[in-house]
């Protein structure tokens, strides 16, 4: 088990099934699934984080983590998605952040800053040159979010030699799109786990996939950990 500073919260390592299921039951309640809990095929190879509050252990926030290398992306729960060929010429390992998510009614910043911190720990031991994820917008109609992809398409997009190509079936090709974005609806509509990438320097492809059985959009969002500003490494591993 691993504490955070002193503080409100616990961040730790699931230990037992009893804590899996709490974190699937979460999910369920945070992406809205038919079926709760949710489990997935990918749920028994991976490592699973919780982050809890020291006094009452309510669960407010929880994720997975799954290691790569080369080939062995083609495994990952993205690579469902998109095709990530480009990638699996990167020198190192590569952990793929799933099912990140923050209880409803627990919205405070240092939830997300602990489980920052706690990813950073994982990555150092590791040696991970890229963190890798699918970020998620509620709901699949893309219009409700047209300034954030223009806002992604502008100055975000993943250098063409990493870039993810076309994959899935249901897609939104944003980057084909000639909208200006407006800087203050772009921010609103992106979801707070993508903005923590972009802030470290984090891309995305030029698409996003709407996936019907989760009820998002979903962006194919990497991080590569050398490109991380060194005062904001510096301050994600005193958290950890």
């Amino acid at each position: 088990m691993t504490q955070a500073p002193p503080g409100r919260y616990l961040t730790r390592e699931a230990t037992s099934p009893a804590d899996i299921t709490r974190a699937q039951i979460l999910r369920a309640q945070c992406f809205q699934t038919d079926v709760q809990p949710d489990i997935d095929a990918f749920d028994a190879k991976a490592r699973h984080f919780l982050v809890e509050e020291r006094a009452s252990g309510a669960l407010v926030c929880c994720f997975r983590l799954s290691l790569f290398y080369g080939a062995a992306l083609r495994q990952s729960y993205a690579a469902q998605f998109y095709d990530l060929t480009n990638l699996e010429t990167i020198a190192g390992a590569l952990l793929e952040l799933g099912r990140f998510c923050v209880h409803p009614n627990w919205q405070d910043p240092d939830i997300q800053r602990l489980a920052w911190g706690r990813l950073a720990q994982v990555v150092d031991r590791n040696k991970v040159a890229l963190l890798f994820g699918c970020s998620s917008f509620a709901g699949t109609d893309p219009t409700a979010y047209r300034d954030a992809f223009a806002h992604l398409k502008d100055q975000h997009l993943a250098p063409t030699k990493l870039r993810p190509t076309v994959r899935a079936q249901h897609i939104h090709p944003f980057a084909r799109d000639t909208h200006t974005a407006d800087p203050r609806r772009a921010r609103q509509q992106i979801p707070p786990l993508l903005r923590s990438y972009l802030s470290m320097g984090g891309w995305v492809s030029d698409h996003a996939v709407i996936d019907r059985q989760m009820t998002t959009l979903h962006v194919f969002t990497g991080l590569e950990i050398a490109a991380i500003p060194p005062n904001r490494a510096r301050l994600l591993r005193a958290l950890a």
